[in-house]
């Protein structure tokens, strides 16, 4: 790793340890979120390049034994994964789907829960596109709009957002077996 993506990698591993609530599986689109272009309009023979912060996030997550994925939409799924073998990253994910749809990715997070078995809750989601943010985040997985590709701030944003979102849970969860429970005592009595 280069000395910028060392500083970054320290950082995020940080950030990441100030979180006691954290995800199990954080998934990343491809195109305009790890790298800066669309696979389509590029040839294998290229070498492609991540944005700046990209590879210091994936691989402070991975230390931090957090697994990670990829779902994207791309018509040429056969580029994408040339390119992320050139980046030396291909391994780094557990799981890998790569292929052009109109279901705004909730078929590729089935798949991705089939294969791996991490809850939908227990995701979290990097898209440059606010559609597939919206079609996500319905399944219950806590999902980030990049704007400039993922980076710190981004990954900070979505480690609050997860926290949150599962702190919600915990406290309807609450509500709930309080709410039986007087039930239970009402029918009782």
């Amino acid at each position: 790793m280069a000395m910028g993506e060392e500083k970054v990698k320290t950082e995020a591993m940080q950030m990441i340890g100030m979180f006691q609530i954290l995800p199990k599986l954080v998934v990343f689109d491809l195109d305009y979120t790890l790298w800066p272009f669309y696979c389509e309009c590029s040839s294998k023979r290229e070498m492609p390049s991540l944005y700046p912060h990209a590879k210091g996030i994936l691989y402070a997550l991975k230390d931090k034994r957090i697994d990670v994925a990829i779902a994207s939409r791309s018509p040429t799924p056969d580029i994408a994964k040339a390119f992320l073998g050139k980046l030396s990253i291909k391994s780094m994910f557990v799981a890998q789907e790569i292929f052009s749809s109109w279901t705004h990715k909730t078929e590729h997070f089935q798949r991705i829960h089939s294969r791996t078995g991490v809850p939908f809750k227990s995701m979290l989601f990097f898209d440059d596109e606010d559609r597939n943010i919206q079609a996500v985040s319905k399944m219950g997985i806590t999902s980030i709009l990049v704007g400039n590709g993922v980076n710190l701030g981004a990954l900070r944003q979505g480690l609050i957002k997860f926290s949150q979102n599962v702190n919600k849970c915990e406290k309807n969860k609450q509500k709930w077996l309080k709410f039986s429970q007087n039930s239970k005592k009402k029918e009782q009595e």
